[in-house]
């Protein structure tokens, strides 16, 4: 089997889609973005092209759920390979309308599996979640350990992995990598592509940033009473580049036999747990300055500690994470201090 060369990204403007189009581009790979630029903007992808130095190969603004416009992109490009990053991704905003989140990521999901069924595209890389093991035990997690989603954003991807392996079951070409990476933060080295999200961000390091540079006034660290070092979250933070390159390997090792056409489970962390305060700290160096932030209750679907095991991927494919806590934090910063306004200005 060969390796792909042309992959569809979908979600490719988002922060982890963004970060993986300049890998694959890196890496010869040609690269098509469908992106409904509900959670992103469109000048993610301009960087993306100036980071690479090379256009990508087709841009196409659409729902996933729209399977007619869906399949013209498929008709459009010769399709290898499809990496599958396109959902919402927030517990909090989950919780609150579950109904947008399951027709969102499920629905999209099996809208994305008609179109490749339709043109015989039967490779797929798909980006799952950790959070998928919800109150898990408080050790490092591995692929083994059972599912126990809390929220309805976990329980979304939980679902789409299930769907992923019954069709797997039933089309016996289709090959599915799944990967359950940990929290992603950081940016590009250059600072021209970063977490960026539409309106008040969801996610603590986006906040943070924007504490940071005085566009909010404090960060809300949610839960203060969790059974953890100093009572808040504990999460294994990797950094964005780290993902993007597991996404990349994961397309090289899809078309190697040795893979079979069935799904596989893998996670993608550091297996370094940091907590929400120790976090706050960390970006506090490197930004050169005290963030605010306030106690608060906890969040319906929050867990208290979420750690990976991901020696898996490590014996089978080589990939390790190589950049620490301090690096995320500087890259981050990095893009705050270039990009004040985001991809506005």
């Amino acid at each position: 089997m060969s390796h792909p060369r042309t992959v569809l990204v979908t979600g490719g403007a988002g922060f982890i889609g963004s970060h993986t189009c300049v890998d694959l581009l890196a890496h010869d790979y040609e690269v098509v973005v469908v992106d409904n630029h509900s959670n992103s903007s469109p000048r993610a992808l301009e960087r993306i092209a100036k980071i690479a130095g090379r256009p990508l190969a087709g841009i196409h603004q659409l729902d996933l759920r729209d399977h007619a416009a869906l399949s013209r992109v498929f008709t459009e490009h010769d399709v290898d390979a499809v990496v599958h990053f396109a959902a919402g991704k927030a517990v909090g905003e989950s919780v609150r309308i579950p109904v947008e989140y399951y027709d969102n990521n499920v629905g999209g999901t099996t809208s994305l599996l008609r179109a490749m069924r339709e043109h015989a595209v039967t490779r797929l890389v798909f980006s799952s979640s950790c959070s998928v093991y919800g109150n898990a035990e408080d050790r490092p997690l591995t692929e083994q350990d059972p599912a126990r989603p809390t929220n309805p954003y976990a329980k979304s991807k939980w679902l789409c992995e299930q769907v992923l392996a019954d069709v797997c079951d039933r089309w016996s070409d289709l090959a599915v990598l799944s990967l359950r990476y940990f929290n992603p933060i950081g940016a590009h080295p250059s600072g021209l592509l970063g977490e960026d999200p539409c309106g008040v961000p969801l996610n603590v390091m986006p906040y943070l940033m924007r504490v940071a540079d005085g566009r909010l006034p404090h960060l809300n660290v949610f839960g203060g009473d969790y059974p953890t070092p100093d009572g808040t979250a504990v999460r294994d933070y990797v950094h964005v580049m780290d993902i993007a390159e597991g996404h990349r390997i994961a397309l090289e090792r899809i078309a190697d036999a040795s893979t079979g056409t069935a799904m596989r489970v893998f996670n993608l962390g550091t297996g370094v747990g940091t907590s929400v305060l120790e976090l706050v700290a960390a970006f506090g160096d490197a930004c050169g300055r005290e963030v605010p932030y306030r106690m608060k209750d906890r969040r319906p679907g929050d867990v208290p500690c979420l750690v990976a095991d991901a020696s898996a991927v490590a014996q089978e494919w080589g990939w390790r994470p190589t950049r620490g806590l301090a690096e995320m934090c500087r890259d981050s910063w990095r893009f705050q201090q270039l990009n004040p306004l985001g991809y506005l200005q």
